[in-house]
């Protein structure tokens, strides 16, 4: 009998009691959910030390209200991470909330917008609004270029100062798949002409005597992040202030058209030349992220009554607060010496387009008659 013939017809014995081989099918079933379940727990580490430094930036934002719990969270962990690096325990649970809960934090700000907003705040404020995004779009791709900032970089510190600050930056970053000291720089940016836009702009507001609904439109349209910009034009007046804030949130509604566009751009750039890769070019959801179709659907629901004006200041200091953790994951996994390595160029283009959004804001309004 040959080896071959002894191999197939050998059967193996099985000692009694011993239970049958179990197939692969059943093994797959449970491995499934073990393995969820080990993932999961595996991200709460790092998941609860964002939480905790997120909460005590919350009490911090809510000491100093021109500091804010986001800009606060993010000096936070960039601290934190400074003194004691994350390890790779706690890896996993930062990465987790830097990415998900971040563009979770984009979702529930759709409830604070009211498409019918838009109408609202009247034509005048249009050509104003999307005259200065635009200008600060070019201004971002042409001077950050000439400057040699970084792509992702320069389209982050671009949307924030154009559209509404960190939350712009929260909704981009996942978009064009930006780097955490990248978004760490913009943030910090922003927030560096945020305090500046509210303490120099309602002096620049009474030196020019604008009255309460113009300086509601230029603080709008101007200041980067929403907590500034009702600093700004709280200071400069009441009536200032419900201008500004609709203009803002109208502003605001700009994430979408943007993100859409960045998100179709990054789609090009990812793809080959083969026809396959062709052949996706069609495939419209995949250059949608699902987070920016549930800021639409928020937004929407509002429009329609579904969301509860009681139910819109929780819902709001939800926003910051998921914002607040997902900087602070993001901070924590901030490497500044990379920072360092960028140099001082992104700021100066931070600086050069707060320049260019004000005096573009103003230069719009003088011709439409609104100054």
């Amino acid at each position: 009998m040959s080896d071959d013939d002894h191999l197939d017809h050998e059967v193996p014995t099985r000692v009694k009691d011993e239970p049958a081989a179990v197939p692969a099918v059943h093994r797959a079933k449970t491995a499934g959910p073990v393995m969820r379940r080990g993932a999961a727990i595996s991200l709460l580490p790092g998941l609860s030390l964002a939480l905790a430094v997120a909460v005590v930036g919350t009490v911090v934002g809510k000491a100093f209200p021109l500091v804010g719990g986001p800009v606060a969270g993010i000096i936070l962990g960039v601290l934190l991470a400074t003194w004691v690096r994350p390890g790779a325990r706690l890896r996993p649970g930062i990465a987790f909330v830097g990415k998900r809960i971040l563009q979770a934090s984009v979702v529930v700000l759709g409830s604070q917008l009211s498409l019918a907003q838009v109408v609202r705040v009247g034509t005048d404020s249009l050509p104003v609004m999307i005259g200065s995004l635009t200008v600060c779009l070019v201004a971002a791709y042409g001077i950050g270029r000439w400057l040699g900032v970084v792509g992702d970089l320069r389209t982050l510190i671009g949307v924030g100062t154009g559209i509404c600050g960190a939350s712009a930056i929260a909704a981009t970053a996942p978009v064009i798949g930006a780097a955490g000291a990248e978004v760490a720089y913009a943030v910090s940016t922003i927030f560096l002409f945020n305090i500046a836009a509210v303490l120099a702009f309602p002096l620049l507001g009474h030196l020019l005597g604008m009255s309460q609904h113009v300086f509601g439109l230029f603080a709008g349209t101007a200041v980067n992040d929403t907590s500034s910009v009702v600093a700004a034009a709280t200071t400069y007046g009441p009536a200032s202030a419900n201008y500004a804030v609709v203009v803002k949130l109208t502003r605001t509604l700009m994430i979408i058209p943007i993100c859409l566009g960045l998100a179709w751009l990054a789609g090009r750039r990812g793809r080959g030349t083969s026809q396959a890769a062709a052949g996706r070019r069609l495939n419209v959801v995949k250059l949608v992220p699902v987070f920016l179709i549930g800021f639409l659907l928020m937004a929407m629901a509002n429009t329609l009554g579904l969301i509860p004006a009681s139910a819109h200041h929780g819902l709001s200091e939800l926003s910051v607060f998921l914002i607040t953790v997902a900087l602070c994951a993001i901070g924590l996994s901030t490497d500044l010496a990379a920072l360092r390595r960028t140099g001082p160029r992104p700021l100066i283009l931070g600086a050069c387009l707060w320049v260019v959004v004000s005096a573009t804001s103003l230069g719009l309004q003088a011709l439409t008659g609104s100054l």
